[in-house]
């Protein structure tokens, strides 16, 4: 039996052209209710007509497309499967003896597809553009200034290395009264202290800082010998977005960064990374649902029925509904009630495979 044939070309062209369709019917009128919604804070606010179009929107469309494509496989699947339904295509498949599992074969491609291409969006190219959406967002619409200093930062830097910053500039990216105590066995053998120290932002060189007016205490035993310095270049593992925390801040990170950055967090200690733990999990948990969502519309959109497209898209549009409600929920508990973050993302997922597989189970044979 073929693989690819021309029923296979037809349902791929019906699925990915409806798919597309619905995003940019549904998309289009999201964005002119987001302009109409937010027009009197950009004008009011002095927002410029490039960045609102080429920083903003050209960012909201692909951020909200992305978010919500879940929803967007599961109307195209149930609109065009009962178009063929009501045309008695699907009928007329079945007789012609092809399965309904065989006939689910283009819908998986198509979902892989979709997954895939929400996956690599997702963990890569959408947070990149979030920093100048989010950027724009909290300059001219929401009037937020993010947050450039921080105070008292005492933090795990490496193994047995803790350093401690009285206060943090974000607009000189300097700090002052900047210690580094180095420990082994549980015993001081080191400690360092620099009235300030400035991050370099423009060197290729990782965690580089600049320490001013520097002293080194080293100890050893009874012994201790110390060193002065005007000024040293150190490689210290720290960097500012470690401390100055912002709000979605984790929505502006790429998955490799998300990873590198909950480690190092955890390893100092810090609480409060269930934001980032919940989007981690989630950038693979919501590709996903493209499967589970298809098989859901197709079974049970195959079926012919009295009330036509109007009940399946109605039934469609609940499921759907409260899937996305679902997560936003999950992502609630974990962040809230103590719930684990990768359960609170593949839960949605997991409570709809039942369903998936039962409505699989009544499709027409």
């Amino acid at each position: 039996m073929k693989l690819f044939t021309r029923l296979d070309r037809y349902i791929i062209k019906k699925f990915l052209g409806t798919y597309v369709f619905s995003i940019l019917l549904i998309i289009s009128i999201a964005v002119v209710f987001d302009f109409n919604d937010h027009i009197d804070k950009f004008t009011t606010n002095n927002a410029p007509w490039e960045g609102i179009i080429f920083t903003y929107y050209a960012n909201f469309i692909p951020f909200y497309s992305n978010l919500f494509s879940s929803l967007f496989v599961f109307i195209s699947v149930i609109f065009f499967t009962v178009k063929l339904a009501d045309n008695s295509e699907v009928i007329a498949m079945l007789a012609a003896g092809v399965s309904f599992k065989r006939l689910m074969w283009p819908y998986m491609l198509c979902a892989a597809l979709i997954a895939s291409f929400n996956y690599y969006l997702g963990t890569d190219v959408i947070p990149k553009g979030s920093v100048e959406r989010l950027a724009f967002e909290n300059l001219y619409k929401n009037k937020i200034k993010p947050k450039v200093w921080a105070d008292n930062v005492h933090l795990q830097v490496d193994s047995g290395v803790v350093a401690f910053m009285e206060h943090y500039d974000g607009s000189k990216h300097t700090g002052y009264h900047f210690s580094l105590d180095k420990f082994e066995n549980k015993k001081l053998v080191s400690h360092l202290t620099a009235t300030s120290v400035q991050y370099d932002t423009i060197s290729d060189v990782r965690f580089k800082w600049t320490l001013r007016n520097v002293n080194i205490r080293e100890l050893s035993g009874p012994r201790e010998k110390i060193t002065r310095y005007n000024q040293i270049d150190s490689i210290i593992k720290l960097e500012p977005q470690d401390f100055l925390l912002t709000n979605k801040m984790q929505e502006t990170m790429t998955s490799s960064q998300l990873t590198e950055f909950i480690e190092r967090q955890r390893i100092r200690g810090i609480a409060g990374l269930k934001d980032f733990e919940v989007e981690y999990h989630k950038r693979i948990a919501a590709p996903f649902a493209a499967f589970v969502l298809s098989i859901i519309g197709a079974s049970l959109s195959a079926r012919k029925r009295k009330g036509g497209m109007g009940t399946a898209l109605g039934i469609g549009l609940a499921l759907s509904a409260t899937y996305i409600l679902l997560q936003g929920v999950c992502a609630t508990f974990s962040t809230q009630a103590g719930m684990q973050p990768w359960l609170a993302a593949w839960l949605p997922n997991l409570i709809y495979m039942p369903v998936a597989i039962f409505l699989y189970t009544k499709a027409p044979r």
